[in-house]
């Protein structure tokens, strides 16, 4: 019997998205290699209220992970940012550490992988740009400041509603006006938060200033970051990129 599976030889990495994100899966096959294999759990909740919900998909994580059954990725992406902006401090890091102890492979939320990537660019100055209701950008706001980070300005891309559901009706133009006047600023990094707000055609014809960096694209570079394969290269995903949109 042949070992291992045909697709997949780079890495087969499990990826969580909110149960209503179109966005999630469309970016992640256009930034991992072709040899990776991503597969999606639906993150899914009952809860009414836009917050609520949002934590719990985080705090229900384990339920999305055991819908794999026998198979056991290399490493899974939890691609929703705004659930950890609404736990308390500390909690999100031990639901991952306990997920990774019971299920055996590494978790990786986007907002770690941000994080990391802020790390590895040497960021400390960042602009904020998010498509959230007021509160939720707060707690965002408020997030990555008590990470450390120094916020040069806040920017909401406005959907017009309070349900973060709204966000998925986006396209990258909405919000390329935001993004242009945060790269205008004195600042290290322009972070495109929201993993439901589609970035990658903003990432591809960026305005002038500071790099703009999105949830996707640094939850798509940790993956392949645990697996070992190449990282996303803009020469590589923005032809793929220009004819998903083409089509």
């Amino acid at each position: 019997m042949t070992q291992g599976y045909d697709y997949g030889r780079a890495g087969i990495v499990g990826v969580g998205t909110p149960q209503a994100n179109p966005t999630v899966e469309a970016e992640m096959r256009l930034l991992l290699p072709a040899s990776m294999l991503p597969v999606v759990a639906r993150l899914t909740s009952a809860e009414p209220e836009p917050l609520a919900r949002l934590r719990d998909y985080l705090e229900r994580l384990d339920s999305a992970l055991g819908q794999y059954d026998t198979l056991k990725p290399a490493a899974f992406g939890f691609a929703c940012t705004g659930s950890s902006y609404l736990l308390p401090p500390g909690r999100e890091a031990a639901l991952i550490a306990e997920l990774e102890d019971r299920f055996g492979y590494p978790v990786v939320t986007a907002t770690a992988a941000i994080a990391r990537m802020l790390e590895r660019v040497g960021a400390r100055r960042i602009a904020l740009v998010s498509p959230y209701p007021p509160a939720l950008a707060d707690a965002a706001a408020a997030y990555w400041q008590a990470q450390g980070f120094e916020l040069a300005v806040v920017r909401r891309v406005d959907t017009g509603s309070g349900d973060t559901r709204s966000i998925y009706t986006l396209g990258s133009a909405d919000a390329r006006d935001a993004a242009m006047s945060a790269a205008a600023l004195d600042c290290d990094v322009v972070l495109l938060s929201g993993t439901g707000m589609p970035s990658l055609a903003l990432l591809a014809d960026p305005p002038a200033g500071a790099p703009l960096l999105s949830s996707n694209l640094c939850l798509a570079t940790e993956l392949c970051r645990a697996v070992g394969a190449p990282e996303p290269d803009r020469s590589v995903w923005a032809p793929r990129l220009a004819e998903a949109l083409a089509a």
